[in-house]
């Protein structure tokens, strides 16, 4: 069988992960309530277990990472407001300009001149700008974090960093976002709780459909004055679902497999090395995702879709996300096509 023929091994997201067996008979069995009318007793326990989780007094339950995110920011903004972000981070590149169109807050991104994916507490104070600026300059209000950084490739903030960005922040009168996507990911990688890395944040959000096997579903913590706003501003957004518990039962599975996301790191690390000895320009990652550059994107996607093997543009580099539904052996079997392709 050729390399066009065999099955595709598909790097294109973690998000392609599907329910397994498990999940689908969890969601089919959960007990559910009407979520906007009253509540959902599985919704409810999702949120209850999410919330202690991540260190938050409260959370809800969101469709997509992008409405929780665009719910803290709408939050936390009023129009007009600048808010600081990492260069590249999803708030600024991946969202469609909702930070501007829905919050009304005017980005500025950030240098990763403590590292990729990183800026340093330096880089921020002096962003910052003055404490009290007149009234026809930006007045900095908010900081989004992201942990882990995805167009970074997957980059980790550690605990002392995220600390002294955290306080700087603070000291200035900001509030602070924390867009933890790929948190779970962070976490594992550090051998820490999540909890760890959200000290200090007024807001976090954190994604059950990535690498984690959930059909759909991302969270929103905090106070439990501003979740009770997020919940409002959530129905605005047409993200009150009715008998959410079936999505829910999947969500709190996802939660139980957090610890196995470090397979995921092996075999990123594992398909970066071999990648690296190949020739090409992959860099070794810290969590799951690999980017290696390219001198033509295009011309190597196609290629490699050629081989079966499916991944994703990220500006110049090309992006491999190793997830569940991508053993070992199918990472194995990826080096081996793209070598029998280059021979």
């Amino acid at each position: 069988m050729t390399s066009g023929e065999s099955s595709p091994i598909d790097f294109r997201s973690d998000t392609v992960t599907r329910p397994d067996k498990a999940m689908r008979a969890a969601m089919a069995a959960a007990e559910v309530g009407d979520n906007v009318i009253d509540t959902d007793p599985t919704m409810r326990r999702l949120e209850e277990r999410a919330a202690a989780v991540l260190g938050m007094p409260a959370a809800l339950w969101t469709p997509s990472g992008t409405m929780a995110n665009i719910i803290a920011l709408s939050l936390h903004l009023t129009r007009g407001d600048r808010f600081l972000a990492p260069r590249e981070a999803h708030v600024l590149a991946n969202e469609l300009g909702s930070a501007a169109w829905l919050a009304g807050g005017m980005p500025a991104p950030l240098e990763h001149d403590a590292g990729p994916g990183r800026p340093s507490a330096g880089a921020l104070r002096a962003a910052i700008g003055p404490a009290d600026p007149p009234y026809y300059v930006l007045r900095t209000t908010l900081l989004c974090l992201e942990n882990t950084h995805n167009a970074a490739g997957g980059a980790v903030t550690p605990p002392d960093e995220h600390a002294q960005l955290v306080a700087t922040a603070k000291d200035a009168g900001l509030r602070v976002h924390l867009d933890g996507a790929r948190l779970w990911h962070a976490a594992v990688a550090l051998d820490l709780p999540p909890a760890a890395l959200t000290v200090g944040v007024d807001t976090v959000s954190a994604c059950f459909s990535k690498a984690l096997g959930a059909p759909v579903g991302s969270v929103l913590a905090g106070g439990e004055e501003l979740i009770e706003r997020a919940r409002r501003v959530r129905q605005m957004l047409g993200g009150g679902v009715r008998q959410g518990g079936v999505l829910a039962a999947a969500c709190l599975l996802a939660l139980d497999r957090i610890g196995q996301l470090g397979r995921d790191h092996d075999n990123a690390a594992r398909l970066a090395a071999g990648l690296v000895d190949l020739g090409w320009a992959a860099v070794r990652p810290e969590t799951n995702i690999v980017l290696a550059e390219v001198p033509d994107v295009p011309t190597a996607l196609a290629s490699l879709r050629s081989m079966g093997i499916l991944a994703l543009p990220m500006g110049d580099k090309v992006r491999f996300v190793t997830h569940r539904d991508v053993p070992t052996e199918a990472v194995d079997e990826a080096l081996r096509r793209i070598k029998a392709g280059a021979e």
